[in-house]
């Protein structure tokens, strides 16, 4: 049988990233992801459509993932497992788009920490935006959804499946940028 996997994150976002990582460190071969973008979707689904929940709880530069700590309070689970994987932040653009046509930088709360110091020291002046998540700042640029002059900061693997360029890697202030990850599964 299928497991359901619902992720906190679109489409190469870091929670698909660490649901895979789950399955292959689990021999888990059969297994469907479900793109749920917030936490308090992935646990409401949780007790409705869905087997697994990936999402993440805290990051060892950013701190506490407060949308997590909130979802979590609303709902009854049980945590199967804790783990941690690096995570490497991007800068990404679309085609043709170079540094310095970019007047806004898009992406999740939690990922703007990360990128604290890099963009005070880089980008001073640029308008920082929040999305609801990383790939979906990816997604929403290569629709159109934001205007060209955007950068967003995603996971690399958002250049291919987004259409987009690779402006700079591993823009995250700390070499190690560990975030943990909860699997939580329905409460019995």
């Amino acid at each position: 049988m299928t497991m359901r996997i619902g992720v906190s994150g679109n489409r190469g976002s870091f929670s698909e990233e660490a649901a895979q990582h789950y399955c292959l460190e689990n021999k888990i071969k059969d297994f469907k992801i479900d793109y749920l973008e917030n936490v308090s979707n992935v646990l409401k689904a949780l007790n409705e459509r869905i087997d697994k929940a990936v999402f993440p709880i805290e990051n060892s530069n950013g701190g506490i993932v407060y949308e997590a700590v909130q979802a979590m309070s609303k709902y009854t689970f049980n945590i199967e497992k804790i783990f941690e994987i690096d995570i490497k932040m991007n800068l990404l653009v679309k085609s043709g788009v170079n540094a310095e046509d970019i007047k806004q930088i898009v992406s999740h709360p939690q990922a703007l920490k990360q990128c604290r110091m890099y963009l005070k020291r880089k980008w001073p002046e640029t308008e920082l935006k929040e999305s609801a998540d990383t790939a979906g700042a990816a997604h929403d640029l290569s629709k159109g959804v934001l205007k060209e002059d955007s950068a967003v900061i995603s996971p690399k693997i958002c250049v291919d499946l987004y259409g987009l360029e690779l402006l700079e890697e591993s823009i995250q202030d700390l070499k190690f940028n560990f975030t943990t990850f909860i699997i939580a599964s329905q409460n019995e």
